[in-house]
């Protein structure tokens, strides 16, 4: 038998998704979405400077990371 692989776009839908299985008696494993460390350091990191005002507009970044041509 093959298994399948769900990726629920809202807590709505993951619940509904749950249901259903659960109705037709099919075993399921949750599992957690775990975000690499560095990963996790990054966001930390970005929520630091924005709590401290350290900010730009999407102009500004586009201006400062893409080449003008």
């Amino acid at each position: 038998m093959e298994s399948i692989v769900v990726h629920p776009e809202s807590a709505e839908q993951l619940e509904a998704v749950k249901a259903v299985l659960k109705a037709l008696k099919i075993p399921f494993e949750p599992q957690a979405t775990v975000l690499p460390s560095h990963v996790s350091k990054s966001i930390q990191k970005s929520l630091k400077q924005f709590e401290n005002g350290q900010t730009i507009s999407l102009e500004e970044f586009k201006q400062k990371h893409f080449i003008q041509k």
